[in-house]
């Protein structure tokens, strides 16, 4: 497979003119920032009209959104496992089975389709949690990393950044061997693994994380190899934990504690790891993760969507673990939905209103997620910081009516992806007035990608 790419690199200067800008704690309206080399050089205030030469952002604007947590080939499966019933393991069968019918070709164009959907929706970074590496039946490609160079270039061509997790994944349970769907997914050891990840390349758009894909699928013996690969080259590490109840009870079952003990146990937990859902854990592993500085990235559309359950992201938030959000499955995919329902859902469980702020579940959205993919300088609008920018229409039917102090409510708890009319990354105009600059046609380029899985 050859891919090209865009030039990357945004005008050696530019200037936005915003209408209102969220700078974190208030919405400022009239802010003017300026550009030098892909970041902010400098904001601001008090700019009623545009400068000369200024590009106008009207609405409200805010830094980048981040989605910590995508799988792209499942956005093949949105609508259609939605007939019938099920559960969370049978809804996995189907998974495989569309797992298993792409290549390198076809994962960049549903991959370059998925990313260039997010940057409509506002996000401009993307963690990939990348397991699928090899060809049917295990074969590594002649390129060991084609598929993961596939999703990079993907989201280069769709303008957007990418930390790719590249994932350990080599067991189909505690002490099974992997399927054959599996087979594709396995280097067979953590050391193979961690051989094939490090020939992947960083670079200002893509940076390299690790992920262990679950407890039940890197054997307890394998974790440190992957938290040492991560620890060393200062990379994220993310792990999905304890989605099912299942899993925990197997785990007690192979190793008498729960996942997340088994986790802190091999030294996994950490300021610079995320767990994925944590949703089925006891008051103790909330300890574990809040004292260790662990991250918890909730994806509400997603678990919900496979009946997982309401993690507690409140409890985890007050023993100290940073919340970040992301759209996993795809079922969905708009950072706003994410956002409210993490607090809708923590409504329905208490019967209490007001658990976070606006500004609180923003920056879930923004500036810690973009620490848990390994960019804890991204997700604000202030000088040196990336000049990620996302702008949403103050005047749609959603978002009409409040005061302009409120907007940052109206975009958390009434405005939607569809609301995003600009996307700026690293000072590049990505999408303008609700239109992809790179993409010419995002809902076809998705319908071929979709279409060619089922053909």
């Amino acid at each position: 497979m050859q891919l090209t790419t865009r030039p990357a690199g945004p005008p050696v200067t530019a200037t936005y003119w915003m209408s209102h800008a969220w700078l974190g704690t208030h919405v400022e309206p009239g802010v003017a920032l300026d550009v030098a080399g892909g970041r902010i050089a400098g904001v601001r205030t008090g700019a009623r009209t545009p400068p000369s030469g200024a590009t106008v952002l009207r609405g409200l604007t805010l830094p980048g959104l981040a989605n910590t947590h995508s799988h792209a080939f499942h956005r093949a499966l949105r609508s259609t496992v939605q007939v019938g019933s099920g559960t969370f393991w049978t809804w996995r069968d189907l998974m495989y089975r569309t797992a298993s019918r792409l290549t390198p070709d076809s994962y960049f164009a549903l991959a370059r389709a998925t990313y260039a959907e997010m940057a409509l929706a506002g996000i401009t970074c993307v963690g990939e949690f990348h397991y699928l590496h090899h060809a049917p039946g295990g074969t590594p490609y002649d390129n060991p990393n084609a598929m993961g160079e596939a999703l990079i270039a993907a989201a280069a061509e769709a303008g957007i950044r990418i930390t790719l997790l590249d994932t350990a994944y080599l067991a189909a349970g505690f002490g099974r061997k992997p399927d054959r769907h599996q087979l594709r997914f396995s280097d067979t050891t953590a050391e193979a693994w961690a051989e094939r990840a490090s020939l992947l390349k960083a670079d200002g758009q893509a940076l390299i994380g690790a992920a262990i894909h679950s407890v039940r699928a890197v054997p307890a013996a394998e974790l440190a190899t992957v938290t040492r690969w991560a620890r060393e080259r200062g990379a994220p590490l993310h792990v999905h934990l304890s989605e099912q109840t299942a899993e925990n009870e197997a785990c007690l079952a192979a190793h008498g504690r729960t996942p997340t003990r088994l986790l802190a146990d091999h030294g996994v937990l950490g300021p610079h790891t995320t767990g994925i859902h944590n949703t089925h854990l006891t008051p103790g592993d909330i300890e574990l993760l809040g004292s260790s500085r662990t991250g918890t990235c909730m994806c509400p559309t997603t678990e919900r969507d496979l009946a997982d359950g309401i993690g507690p992201a409140a409890a985890l938030q007050r023993a100290g673990s940073p919340l970040s959000l992301g759209s996993d499955s795809h079922a969905v995919i708009d950072l706003f939905e994410e956002a409210r329902a993490m607090e809708l859902n923590e409504r329905l469980r208490t019967h209490a209103r007001g658990h976070w702020t606006a500004a609180a579940l923003l920056r879930a959205a923004s500036a810690d997620g973009h620490a848990a993919l390994g960019r804890p300088d991204a997700g604000t609008l202030e000088p040196g910081a990336p000049a990620d920018l996302t702008t949403i229409a103050l005047d749609s039917v959603r978002t009409a009516g409040p005061a302009p102090r409120l907007a940052a409510e109206a975009a958390v708890f009434a405005a939607s992806a569809a609301d995003v009319r600009h996307t700026v990354v690293g000072g590049r105009h990505i999408v303008r007035d609700g239109h992809h600059t790179l993409v010419e046609d995002v809902p076809g380029a998705l319908a071929s990608a979709v279409a060619a899985l089922r053909a």
